[in-house]
C-alpha cells in the first residue's frame, strides 16, 4: 500500500479553532482600517458593514463568535458589495495578522507547500463541505497569504 509522506497530506484547519494560529477565531489582535481588531473574524464580521456604529458594537464583542451572531442579526444591513469583497477581507485580515505576530507567519510559513484546507462540513465557499468538493476559499487565502510572506521573505 502507497502513502504520501506527510509534507504531501493536506493540511487540515479550521477558522473556529481559537487555538490553531491559523483560525480567523485565534486570538491575535492587528489594527487595520484605522481600528483595533481582537481577532480576524472581529474584523472579517464588521467589514459586513458600513455603519461605523455597527462596526463598533462587532468590534467589541467578547468572541468571535458572538461576533458572527451579531453581524448575522442584522443581515438585512449587510453591504451590497459584500460577496464581491469577501475573500479579499480575508485576506487582508489574515495578511496583516501574520506581519503582527510573528509567531503566526512562522506558523504559516512552516506549511511549506502543502495543500491548507479548511474543513468544515457545511461550508462550500469557505471551507470543502461535507463532500470535499467545496471551493476551500480560506485555504486558498491561508497559501496565498503564505505565497506572499515567502517572497517578502526573499526581497528582504
Amino acid at each position: 500500500m502507497f502513502f504520501n509522506p506527510p509534507e504531501l497530506e493536506p493540511l487540515y484547519v479550521s477558522r473556529s479553532d481559537d487555538g490553531n494560529p491559523l483560525s480567523s477565531f485565534s486570538r491575535h489582535g492587528f489594527s487595520l482600517d484605522d481600528e483595533d481588531w481582537q481577532t480576524v473574524e472581529h474584523y472579517f464580521q464588521g467589514m459586513k458593514f458600513t455603519d461605523p456604529e455597527q462596526r463598533a458594537a462587532i468590534r467589541n464583542t467578547a468572541s468571535p463568535a458572538e461576533a458572527g451572531q451579531l453581524a448575522e442579526q442584522h443581515a438585512r444591513a449587510v453591504r451590497k458589495d459584500w460577496k464581491k469583497i469577501r475573500q479579499t477581507v480575508m485576506t487582508r485580515g489574515l495578511y496583516i495578522k501574520c506581519r503582527t505576530h510573528p509567531e503566526v507567519a512562522k506558523a504559516l510559513l512552516m506549511t511549506d507547500t502543502r495543500k491548507i484546507v479548511e474543513n468544515s462540513m457545511y461550508d462550500y465557499y469557505w471551507g470543502c463541505g461535507r463532500d470535499g468538493r467545496g471551493h476551500n476559499t480560506y485555504g486558498k487565502v491561508l497559501m496565498a497569504v503564505r505565497e506572499k510572506l515567502k517572497t517578502e521573505e526573499t526581497d528582504e
